[in-house]
């Protein structure tokens, strides 16, 4: 039968310690929801007591009626003082959560040089806390600090400080990797020689990421001995970060046959690691192993063309496994292989030995060539597709625009909009007024269309993204620029290139409209003209 694990999450408490990541209370409790629908089994909310969003998060959490324990953070005693007058203490039972991690100082170097105090106050420090909590009916999660480095310094007084907490009823002892600069051997050297000095003792886990072996360390400490491994979502974390949740769950489970959440809902892994995500305001890493978008990403032609026939031949577990997706990327450096998928994939009829494939091959090469790119623009690829197989219909035709752009002396810049075009047989002239000359352009273009496509009011743009192509030309270089849209249901982006940025702004923004409106077709429209008829460049 499968060992099982326990998944202890710190992404409220020492997630929150990552540089750029700040959590309100309502962020607190909608993270802890997703993380208690994952199936973790505990949840760290972080030190009562400490700021006004943490008294909040303890006092709230309880009317979620979580399957987690919740738990909050504190330090044992202070030196020379009683458990029942301590402060931090009395903070934790005020908190009303059924367990407590307590951190200890398990470095000799540290009692004497941080708490400046003697090793046997510590081990007091240490015991009366752990039982005082104890007698109020809490389970104590003992975080010994520092103790792999303590380890290596003397080895006896760290085993001792374990020792001490086990006698005072830890539920478990959990081991941290606090500076993060241990190396997997030692991990797995370190926890077998606390494994037979305390035999039977529940151990745990705790590592950093400033060596990028977080999760390498962790995952030699559970083969070691440990049965509770703590970490974040996504890695987040003081300096380099913790161990990244989203990697040791599944490989514990889809790898090493442990089990860590219960296995239909792994396939939500994905999900929460990218809403906790958007909740934190953080960019997820594209290349983040297991849930990054890039994760199951193909873009060489020789891989596409070996996965199409079997997945297994370059991905090391399905995707779907853990709520992610194969994506297959299309650009200078695809293959016939990687076109044909991307056509399958959006239901169009692309026959491979076409002389039609191959120019859309050429085509898309070229244009990447000329600063495109493809990869992270995939509604301009599939209105590109639509184009060369001939199922693109066009519902509005470009002819120009004029930018009016006026800055004087103590004003703000006014930026105005003149657009013409034409829905079916009708010429519309609009202005657009913004505080830029993209949302000028944008909101010129929305008053124009809106009448004969009132679906344009559900979609918006979400990001706007400039990249300079050739900074050697300066001003006159080369940009390229990248737009977000989103309506109620789906996310697209779409690119535009010019050495002018109103123009590179343009072919993206047109992009994005035209793909909120594919499958938008009227009657009256059928006789519009395509995309090289609308002056929109040649992609």
């Amino acid at each position: 039968m499968p060992k099982s694990i326990s998944i202890f999450d710190t992404t409220l408490r020492d997630g929150t310690q990552g540089e750029g990541i700040s959590l309100s209370a309502d962020d607190k409790l909608k993270i802890a929801k997703k993380l208690d629908d994952l199936g973790v089994h505990y949840i760290e909310g972080g030190i009562p007591g400490s700021n006004m969003k943490d008294i909040e998060f303890f006092k709230r959490v309880k009317d979620l009626h979580l399957h987690a324990k919740i738990t909050a953070f504190g330090s044992t005693r202070r030196k020379n003082s009683q458990a029942d007058q301590d402060d931090n203490l009395q903070r934790i039972l005020a908190a009303g959560v059924p367990a407590a991690t307590l951190v200890g100082k398990s470095w000799d170097f540290h009692v004497h040089t941080a708490l400046q105090t003697t090793l046997e106050e510590n081990l007091a420090m240490i015991g009366d806390s752990i039982a005082y909590l104890k007698s109020k009916g809490l389970e104590v999660i003992f975080d010994a600090e520092h103790f792999f480095d303590g380890y290596k310094n003397n080895p006896d007084y760290a085993a001792a400080v374990m020792s001490r907490a086990r006698e005072a009823g830890a539920d478990w002892l959990v081991m941290c990797d606090t500076n993060g600069g241990t190396l997997p051997h030692e991990i797995r050297d370190i926890v077998s020689s606390l494994g037979l000095r305390l035999p039977g003792a529940p151990l745990g886990i705790h590592t950093h990421n400033d060596c990028e072996l977080a999760v390498a360390n962790a995952l030699s400490a559970i083969e070691a001995g440990a049965r509770q491994v703590q970490g974040t979502i996504n890695g987040y974390g003081e300096r380099c970060g913790n161990a990244n949740l989203c990697s040791i769950i599944p490989t514990l489970q889809l790898k090493m046959g442990y089990n860590c959440i219960p296995g239909d809902s792994l396939p939500q892994l994905t999900n929460t690691a990218r809403y906790v995500s958007e909740v934190a305001n953080v960019n997820m890493p594209v290349n983040q192993p297991y849930v990054g978008s890039a994760a199951f990403a193909h873009k060489g032609g020789i891989h596409v063309s070996a996965i199409l026939r079997d997945s297994r031949t370059y991905e090391h577990i399905s995707p779907e496994l853990v709520g992610n997706k194969q994506r297959v990327l299309v650009s200078e450096l695809a293959g016939q292989s990687n076109v044909l998928s991307k056509a399958q994939e959006m239901g169009l009829n692309l026959d491979p030995s076409s002389e039609q494939a191959r120019k859309v091959i050429d085509k898309i090469k070229d244009l990447e060539h000329q600063g495109y790119q493809f990869e992270g623009a995939d509604a301009s690829l599939e209105l590109l597709l639509r184009e060369a197989t001939g199922e693109m219909n066009e519902l509005f035709t470009f002819e120009s625009f004029k930018m009016l752009v006026e800055k004087s002396a103590g004003k703000p810049v006014v930026s105005e909009a003149f657009v013409k075009l034409k829905v079916g047989n009708e010429t519309l002239y609009t202005a657009g007024e913004g505080n830029g000359p993209v949302n000028a352009l944008d909101n010129a273009l929305r008053k124009a269309l809106l009448a004969h496509f009132p679906q344009l009011k559900e979609m918006h743009l979400s990001d706007y993204k400039v990249r300079v192509l050739d900074e050697k030309d300066q001003t006159a270089a080369k940009v390229r620029v990248l737009i977000e849209s989103k309506n109620y249901t789906d996310t697209w982006s779409t690119v535009g290139v010019s050495a002018n940025i109103i123009e590179a702004s343009w072919e993206a923004l047109v992009d994005s409209m035209r793909y909120a409106l594919l499958g938008q077709m009227s009657p009256e429209t059928t006789d519009l003209l395509d995309l090289g008829q609308c002056g929109l460049v040649n992609h």
